[in-house]
């Protein structure tokens, strides 16, 4: 929360439960009350965006993703299993929105929006994955074997297929990370 208007409740609470613990998921939560404004950042350097649920859709969305939602959202985590959850670049667990009302979203870097019609696929970079509603599979995107792919830094993506959307976001924080430590080093 940046700021918010005075006619606002927060109302803090604590989230135990083994699920939780074991995929590092957030214990605690804020739930904000009231008519008025209420001012939100995201946790990095990037865009938020917001996500219109009417009550037949479901969105997967990485943990590190989720801002907040109206009430009339139901958030669950889902397990996305071992070949995704170690090459997706969001783990083994990612949130499952679906219900009612409004969803923000966050992310590092810009968030681009890319529209995907039936039959068409589309490659994203795991480390670059915000939220999305359509099917996707790891695959090998270098040509010419493995040493290809470790050459030019991209040997695994995770294509999409439509119809559905995916958000991505500009920037990998992980890749971030690695270069402010590298060059903290020199």
């Amino acid at each position: 929360m940046i700021a918010m208007s005075p006619t606002i409740t927060l109302k803090g609470a604590i989230q135990f439960g083994l699920k939780k613990f074991i995929t590092g998921g957030k214990i605690t939560m804020s739930e904000y009350t009231g008519p008025g404004e209420l001012l939100l950042a995201p946790s990095v350097l990037g865009d938020i965006t917001v996500i219109r649920f009417t009550g037949s859709e479901e969105w997967i969305v990485g943990k590190d993703a989720f801002l907040a939602a109206t009430s009339g959202i139901k958030k669950d985590y889902k397990g996305q299993g071992i070949s995704k959850g170690i090459f997706s670049g969001e783990g083994f667990f990612i949130y499952k929105i679906s219900g009612i009302g409004l969803l923000w979203i966050q992310s590092f870097g810009a968030i681009i929006k890319k529209d995907l019609v039936e039959g068409e696929s589309y490659y994203i970079d795991n480390g670059h994955l915000v939220a999305w509603n359509c099917q996707f599979k790891m695959e090998r995107v270098a040509s010419g074997g493995i040493l290809s792919g470790l050459a030019s830094g991209e040997g695994l993506a995770c294509r999409f297929f439509g119809p559905g959307s995916v958000y991505l976001q500009t920037r990998n924080l992980h890749a971030f990370g690695v270069h402010i430590g590298a060059s903290t080093a020199n």
